[in-house]
This record gives structure tokens, sequence and C-alpha cells, in this order.
């Protein structure tokens, strides 16, 4: 039986800012940009209590708390408190799978503590990360990946839930089927139309039906359903791709608006690659109309994207292909 543990950042980016900003603290603020293209990365506890959340748009986060402070990203010392948490997990095990900068899972089924108990692992991290950075985590144990990332979630801030093996399978049935890995809006609209809302109605589908509905994703579905999660956690993933997005208030068709709104998403994903040294060949946009439909358009390469200008010429192009009507 494997032992997993999610640890997940609180509010990372605000929490940091917060934690080096005395005159932050206990406000409402959220780390990105206050102008009409920007879009909240990280809204604080104080934030969403106004309903404010990570991917929304700056100008719906100031109408909903007009008393709002955004603050820009220091990405550098995000970067640098991550590394000082991942020496914390590596204390413990060598098997950790860092899912972004502020969450990571950690397989201490054999560790370096020989400690038995996965929870009281979970709770000494927690506890020196506090000691080590000043910022809290919520922390997720159970038998697997699926489970203990949800388990996290359950009570944060400073949340700690452990998911027993012998629960596993009616934790899942109780779930909404939002809170599946991977369903999103359009997935959930799906699953709501034949009549899937729960954990428990996804489990009285045969896993043949969930593929033919949902492709490939169906199968993990089939077992999630279960309790079961199969994936290994991974200690050499690395980043694959670096990505930005933005959502609009209202739906846009202009092609010269969207082409300016596709021009700044390309400076900052410009910006990231040049930060964090990653450099790739394939190049995607994605669309999302308002019928929720999507669809993107890929050009790979024959050698890596290292400069704007390179970038943005090949994005100008792609988006001539999409059809805008």
């Amino acid at each position: 039986m494997r032992k997993i543990i999610h640890i997940d950042m609180d509010a990372f980016y605000a929490s940091v800012e917060q934690r080096d900003n005395e005159a932050l603290r206990g406000k409402p603020i959220a780390v990105g940009y206050s102008e009409a293209r920007g879009v909240v990365a990280t809204a604080s506890y104080e934030a969403r209590k106004f309903g404010v959340h990570s991917a929304m748009p700056s100008l719906t986060a100031r109408n909903k708390c007009p008393q709002l402070i955004f603050v820009p990203p220091r990405f550098e010392i995000y970067h640098e408190v991550s590394a000082q948490i991942r020496e914390i997990f590596l204390e413990y095990t060598d098997l950790v799978e860092p899912l972004s900068l502020d969450e990571a899972f950690l397989d201490v089924t054999i560790n370096h503590k020989n400690n038995p108990s996965a929870g009281l692992i979970a709770k000494e991290i927690q506890q020196k990360i506090f000691e080590k950075t000043r910022l809290r985590a919520s922390a997720g144990v159970s038998v697997n990946k699926f489970l203990a990332k949800i388990a996290s979630d359950w009570k944060k801030p400073n949340g700690f839930f452990v998911i027993p093996p012998e629960e596993a399978e009616r934790f899942a049935e109780n779930l909404k089927i939002e809170q599946f890995y991977g369903v999103g809006k359009v997935t959930a609209q799906k699953m709501h139309e034949n009549h899937i809302f729960t954990g428990y109605d996804l489990k009285q589908r045969s896993g043949a039906e969930l593929v033919k509905l949902f492709g490939k994703a169906g199968h993990n579905l089939y077992l999630n359903a279960r309790g079961i999660d199969e994936r290994e956690v991974e200690p050499n993933r690395i980043t694959k791709s670096i990505s930005n997005e933005t959502t609009f208030l209202q739906d846009k068709t202009n092609r010269t608006l969207l082409t300016v709104e596709l021009y700044h998403l390309a400076k900052e994903v410009m910006e990231r690659m040049n930060e964090e040294k990653f450099y790739g060949k394939t190049l995607t946009i994605k669309v999302k109309y308002a019928d929720f439909k999507i669809i993107t358009r890929s050009k790979t390469l024959q050698q890596k994207i290292t400069g704007f200008e390179q970038l943005w010429s090949y994005a100008r192009e792609m988006m001539k292909q999409i059809d805008l009507s």
C-alpha cells in the first residue's frame, strides 16, 4: 500500500507578499496587474472572501472587491522560497514530484526517517515549512495522487486531511464531479448532460462507455470513481510547457483587439521563458468560444524559440488561421 502526500502552499504568491510587506497583512491583495488586460495570479484569503480568485480578469476582481490591492509578481523570490521548501521535502524522500512552485507530491512509502506514518511526516513538513519560511501549507495524505491532492484542499488554509485506504472508494463516490482530476467546465457540462453529477454516478458507467464519451480520460475517470489512481510519483518530472491565458469580460470577435491581447500574452510567456531558461519548439494557440467550444492551432519548429520577435512572428501568423466569426 502506497503512502502519498500532497503539499499545497496556501495562497502562495500572495502569502509571500504579505510576509515581506507588513502593510499588506490582513488586507485583500491580488498578485497580478490591475490594468484592463490583467489577470489575477493569486488572491489572498482576505480577497477570496469577496469572490476574487486565480485566473480572474483584474477588472472583474476590482468590481468584486473595490479595495483590492494589486501587487506585481516577484517570480525570482517565489522561486527562492520554492527551493527552500523542496529542501525540506528531500529530507524525507527523493520521490518528490513538483507540480508547480507551490505544490508537490511526495511518496513516503519508504522514507529517509524510517517513519511508518505518512500523517506524522506531513505534519512535520508543515511545521518545518512554517519555521523556515513563515508560510503556511496544507497537506493531504492518502494511498494515491488523486486522493492525496483532493485531501490537501479539504480543510484549507493550513489544512491537514487523511483519506485512509478503507475509505478511498466511498470518499470518491461522494465527490462532486467537478472535483475529479482533469474535469473542467466543458467536461463537467458534458457529464451533466449525461446525468453524471457525482463520483457515484460516474461509477455506474462502464469503462467502455466513459472512454466513448471522454476519450482516453475516460479510463482514468473509471478508476478514480473507485478511488484508484495508478500514477506513480515522478521525481524527475520537468517543465514541459509554459503558458498564459486570459478571459474576457465580454465576448470578443474583433481580430485586431484579439491580436493585441495575444501580443501581451506572448510577451509574458517570453518573460517566463527567459526567467526559467526554458525554451521550446512547439507553439500552441488555444481559443475558447462563448459556447465553451475550444480549438487549438500548433506549430512545431526546427529550432527552439529563444526570442520574442521569433515567438510573435509565428503566433501572429497562427492567429490569422483561426476563424473568429
